[in-house]
């Protein structure tokens, strides 16, 4: 049933001491469902409800339910954000909180364009402060030491306003790939930098302790600077703040100034969120997706993420108060890739892009009904009243939002299926995880799809073993394009996807834009001016090879032939 990828990785990870991942679901199907009876219904009934998802692999939580689920104090949310204030109180104390999450398996997201910025005054001692990107480090170095006795490797995301006057420091932190390597960073990109850049005029950058502008410079010359480091090494990312604001369920609430650490997770301070994805590979049927049954998983996984809600082990007072404020759960998805080879349809096509809205406004149309009925029957989040939902005609709503597409990282590896809605980054792949270990696998999708053509001949599976692509074999041309690999498909496709699955997604969208080695700096921003014009949240990019270990290779023999 499973690969042997996924056993690895259970085994490394998932499974207690002589469990079977036929017991691990048990032991998570339980843990979960006995927020049932708090609410009057059949517990035991919802158990047998979710183990047969996890089973089946049609819906699987995120890491830190599979992990800790069954334990004495199971924190299970995999996503936070804490707020930094600019005094070195609450620093620290966002520093220690941040420990607690790490220790107990979340990620935080922080942040820091409250800072004042490097060699501002300091009234209290009467000296310079040392800035964001400073404090960044010791957090860092924090984060690092606590991983080691974690239940899994504590990440990080650090945010920085672009109109922040440390922002060129903040771009450039990770030139030298040895420091901040337990952080992914971002820029907040406001509305009103994207319109300097379109105008070619200058911009204010702005000192957050007291409003008054530090210097100008030219909006296109830092979005250039942005786009070389994004160039370079795939970092700083965009968030483009603005955009993540229109789409906030609760304003009155305050608005979101940071994502989690894969940045799919909007959150507003001490905000976390429980998230689930459903694969898609175990719903087709019929040349389509069986949107039926599809229907029938979407409410069964939004009533199993709304009980983690209730059943989860906080690890701070605050976090448990704002968490069940607004009680924000994400649904998303896995194993798209694979089903557009299922339905023999190109990655790079409309009809693919397409799909991609079809099945995410269907997932999001049925969560939210599911989270009305839920909310009718048990109660609507706290914050209900002073949302958006009373005015657009909802009477209840037990959740704020209802979905996300998160990376899926170790779990799409269970399920035996691609990550998020990102295109096969190969056919076959060597995969660095669990603290360097290289797992390698060949898509058994692909070798069906060829099969079921007569196709997969040993040339052609010595070809996809060696080099992970048939791009320069001789199959026909459509063969290829349904085939085509994240670096073979062209950057426009990447965004056209995560804009499509964005328009219908609550929260935010996990997708790398693949970029091959050759690809210019005018490319890297011609993918963030599409990015922000077709309404995403966030946009980061990846060019093949600009770091000197990446996480995917493809293939499983040569080095030569890796993408």
């Amino acid at each position: 049933m499973f690969s042997s990828e996924a056993e690895a990785v259970l085994q490394a990870r998932y499974l207690k001491d002589g469990e079977t991942p036929a017991d691990m679901f048990r032991r998570v199907a339980g843990h979960v469902a006995q927020a049932e009876t708090r609410n009057g219904r059949d517990s035991f009934r919802a158990a047998d409800e979710y183990r047969r998802l996890m089973d089946d692999l049609v819906f699987l939580p995120n890491s830190p339910t599979l992990i800790n689920a069954g334990k004495a104090r199971a924190q299970l949310a995999a996503c936070f954000v804490l707020p930094v204030d600019d005094s070195l109180t609450s620093i620290f104390e966002t520093l220690k909180n941040a420990a607690l999450i790490h220790q107990s398996g979340g990620g935080t997201g922080f942040s820091f364009s409250r800072l004042r910025p490097a060699c501002d005054r300091v009234s209290t001692t009467g000296g310079e402060a040392s800035g964001p990107v400073s404090f960044m480090h010791i957090y860092d170095v924090a984060t690092q030491v606590v991983k080691q006795g974690a239940a899994r490797r504590g990440a990080n995301m650090a945010v920085l306003r672009v109109d922040h006057p440390d922002i060129e420091q903040f771009i450039t932190a990770k030139r030298s790939h040895d420091v901040l390597n337990n952080f992914n960073l971002s820029v907040a990109i406001t509305d009103d930098f994207m319109q300097a850049v379109a105008a070619g005029r200058p911009y204010a950058l702005v000192n957050p302790r007291n409003g008054g502008v530090v210097k100008t410079v030219a909006a296109r010359g830092l979005f250039s600077l942005l786009v070389r480091m994004a160039w370079e090494s795939g970092e700083p990312g965009l968030f483009f703040l603005d955009t993540v604001n229109r789409y906030n369920p609760t304003p009155g609430l305050g608005a979101f100034e940071a994502p989690n650490p894969c940045s799919e997770q909007p959150l507003l301070p001490y905000e976390s969120c429980v998230l689930g994805s459903i694969n898609l590979t175990r719903l087709v049927a019929g040349g389509d997706i069986d949107f039926g049954r599809l229907r029938q998983v979407v409410h069964t996984a939004v009533s199993f993420l709304d009980n983690v809600i209730d059943i989860n082990d906080y690890p701070l007072p605050a976090v448990a108060e704002a968490t069940r404020r607004t009680r924000k759960i994400g649904l998303g998805i896995m194993g798209l890739a694979e089903v557009f080879i299922m339905l023999d349809i190109p990655y790079a096509s409309e009809a693919a892009v397409k799909l991609t809205g079809r099945i995410l406004e269907f997932i999001t149309g049925e969560a939210r009904q599911a989270s009305a009925l839920l909310g009718a029957e048990r109660g609507s989040f706290p914050a209900f009243a002073a949302s958006v939902y009373p005015g657009r005609g909802f009477a209840a709503m037990r959740n704020a939002t209802v979905t996300t597409i998160a990376p899926t990282g170790t779990i799409s590896i269970i399920a035996g299926c691609s990550s998020g809605i990102e295109p096969l980054f190969a056919l076959a792949l060597s995969r660095r995880v669990l603290e360097g270990r290289v797992l390698t696998s060949v898509n058994r999708t692909v070798v069906d799809y060829l099969s079921q053509r007569n196709l997969y001949t040993e040339e052609i599976a010595e070809t996809i073993a060696t080099c992970g692509s048939v791009a320069d074999t001789a199959l026909p041309a459509r063969i290829k394009e349904v085939l085509a690999t994240a670096r073979e498909i062209a950057p426009y496709w990447h965004v056209a996807h995560l804009a499509a699955a964005q328009m219908f997604t609550d929260n935010g969208v996990s997708k790398t834009v693949n970029m091959p080695h050759e690809a210019s700096e005018a490319d890297v921003a011609a993918i963030f001016r599409q990015a922000y014009a077709g309404g995403c949240k966030g946009v980061t990019v990846y060019r093949d090879g600009s770091r000197a270990e990446q996480v995917l290779t493809g293939g499983t023999v040569c080095e030569e032939c890796s993408l």
